[in-house]
């Protein structure tokens, strides 16, 4: 007789990044200080009605794959676009 399947629980807490708000801390940090930033520039509320439309954007996107804007900043960081991008149409890894 062949022995069931061992199941271990996985506390999603431990295995998700830190969030608030219903985005990553990082996402919610960058898009405060960019609001305020252009708030104390433009000093116009349509600053803060925009900040709340990305931030509704990122709760979005956090849904299905909460360390999206962490991988896709550490995509830009290491895969800068390469000088025959426009004839391979790729990227490559930094070596």
């Amino acid at each position: 007789m062949a022995d069931p399947i061992r199941q271990d629980t996985l506390f999603v807490a431990l295995a998700r990044p830190q969030m608030f708000a219903g985005v990553t801390y990082t996402f919610f940090v960058i898009n405060l200080i960019v609001a305020v930033e252009l708030f104390l520039i433009f000093r116009s509320p349509w600053v803060l009605a925009a900040a709340v439309v990305f931030h509704g954007v990122g709760m979005i996107v956090c849904l299905n794959e909460p360390r999206f804007f962490d991988l896709w900043l550490t995509r830009v960081r290491n895969c800068p676009r390469v000088r025959n991008h426009s004839y391979w149409r790729c990227n490559s890894y930094r070596p």
